[in-house]
């Protein structure tokens, strides 16, 4: 009796491999998609690392390979993607253009600190010697003290901005009411008044970058007065630290340095 073939059984778990190859692909690709989203450059680069090495290392299949980036074939194809995904260089922020004369400055002053010129935070004044701000002390000081206010540091930096596209020589000049002053640190008014002039000087070197050698400190305690001392309103506004943008005709009034 002839015996009877029976026919070859079909693989039917073919299919496993196309699931394999297509999940392979979207877990790749949104690890990607994923690292290119990031803002952390340090922790894109692990992300890039471990699919380039998993790339070399696994058995993902060439052309898959070849869509995420970690092939390299003889037609050198995903080279780039190697690299990790590509992050645009933010471009430089371009310093402000230098003004061209105190009266811009003065203009882009009044301008900038609208909002505190308002709450007499600031006043601007313009003399021959040149462009004055005055900084009202009870903002920016604590009573009987020379250390600055944090809180101020914004107005100082605004003002500051400004002071660095003048190449102008500048004064901060401290000064004070009539009231005497007698503390451990501060024995008179004179040295109050010289010690939150120094603070200034400090600060906007430090902290913002105006050249130490364009400043110069004075003390005037309560001697060069902008208002009554026998009203406290008066006496507000003469407390304070004007910053003085010196003009060629004060700068001609200037002691210069014998070098």
């Amino acid at each position: 009796m002839a015996r009877r073939k029976t026919a070859p059984k079909g693989n039917h778990e073919r299919w496993l491999v196309s699931y394999a190859d297509l999940v392979t692909l979207l877990f790749g690709f949104f690890v990607v998609m994923f690292a290119s989203t990031q803002t952390d450059h340090a922790r894109a680069r692990q992300i890039s690392a471990g699919v380039e090495k998993a790339l070399k290392e696994g058995s993902t299949p060439p052309k898959i390979a070849a869509i995420l980036g970690g092939t390299v074939d003889d037609k050198g194809r995903g080279n780039a993607m190697l690299r990790g995904p590509a992050f645009p260089t933010p471009p430089a922020e371009k310093p402000e253009a230098p003004l061209k004369d105190l009266a811009a400055a003065a203009t882009l002053l009044r301008r900038r600190l609208a909002e505190e010129v308002d709450l007499g935070a600031v006043e601007i004044r313009v003399e021959e010697r040149g462009v004055i701000v005055g900084l009202n002390s009870a903002v920016f000081f604590s009573t009987g003290d020379d250390t600055i206010e944090p809180a101020a540091y914004a107005t100082l930096e605004k003002v500051a901005v400004i002071l660095n596209r003048l190449p102008n020589a500048l004064r901060l000049e401290g000064h004070t009411d009539s009231l005497p002053i007698n503390t451990a640190r501060f024995p008179s008014n004179w040295e109050l008044s010289a010690a939150r002039s120094i603070a200034m000087l400090r600060l906007f070197s430090e902290r913002f970058g105006v050249a130490q050698e364009r400043m110069a400190v004075v003390g005037y305690a309560d001697t060069a007065a902008i208002d009554s001392n026998d009203t406290e309103q008066g006496r507000r506004r003469n407390r304070r630290v004007d910053i003085v943008i010196v003009s060629e005709s004060g700068l001609r009034a200037e002691a210069r340095p014998s070098h």
